[in-house]
Parts: C-alpha cells; structure tokens; sequence
C-alpha cells in the first residue's frame, strides 16, 4: 500500500510541476529572483518535450506502481493523464506552444523591468535599495 501512495503523491508532485513550468513566471513579477528557479524548470520541461529523456518522475512513478503491484504507465506522464483525457490528442501540439507563449509571457516583465534597470545604471536590478536617497 506505502507503493501505491507514492505513486499517487507523484503524479500529485507532477502536476504541481506541470503548472509550475507553465505560470511559475508569473510569481516573478513581484519577486524578480524567482525567475531562476522557473528557468531551471522551464528548461527542463523543453527538454523532456524536445529529446527522449525519460522525467524522473515518471521513472518514479513507474517504479512505485510495479512495487506496488500495479501496471506501469504505457506512455509518458502528459500523454497518459492529458491526451485524450483533458484534451483531444490532435491539440498536443497547439497545447505545447500555448504553454511555451504563456511562459515567454510570463518572462516578459521581470526581463523588460531588467533590461530597464540596466540602461539606468542599476547594475543590481531586482534587489532592494537600502542606501539614502
């Protein structure tokens, strides 16, 4: 029973990480050094898209639900969850490059508010100022 329970929790995990690839830039706008995280995960998830790569989360998954007794997935994460399930699977592609224009958008402010402080001479943008003024 403990296996299937992490198998549970880690599609719960890989959900929570989905959205976080997609809106996790979002937060950046209040909190410029959130960026670096998302990057970090927002590269990952073009890798896991682009290349062969097997998710560790998948693996993970995987792994729980054979310790388990139970199958293992037959396809990757977001095709057995998403594709033909939330969505058609004909909209993958269209889905995938809504994702990546929703992070770019999300980029969009703390890179504009960045590139802003750099031409005004900030060459900390984003950290606080605590000298007088």
């Amino acid at each position: 029973m403990g296996y299937r329970i992490l198998a549970d929790a880690t599609v719960v995990v890989h959900f929570a990480f989905l959205g976080y690839v997609v809106f996790g830039g979002f937060p950046a706008w209040r909190h410029p050094r959130m960026i670096w995280p998302h990057l970090l995960a927002a590269a990952w998830g073009l890798a896991i898209v682009v290349t062969a790569v097997d998710c560790p989360l998948t693996v993970l998954e995987n792994w729980a639900r054979e310790q388990g007794g139970q199958r293992q997935l037959t396809h990757g994460f977001i095709d057995t969850y998403f594709q033909g399930v939330v969505y058609p699977a004909r909209y993958t592609r269209l889905l995938q490059l809504l994702a990546a224009g929703c992070v770019l958008v999300s980029w969009s402010v703390p890179m504009r508010r960045r590139l802003e402080a750099r031409r005004a001479g900030d060459p900390h943008p984003g950290r606080p100022h605590h000298g007088h003024s």
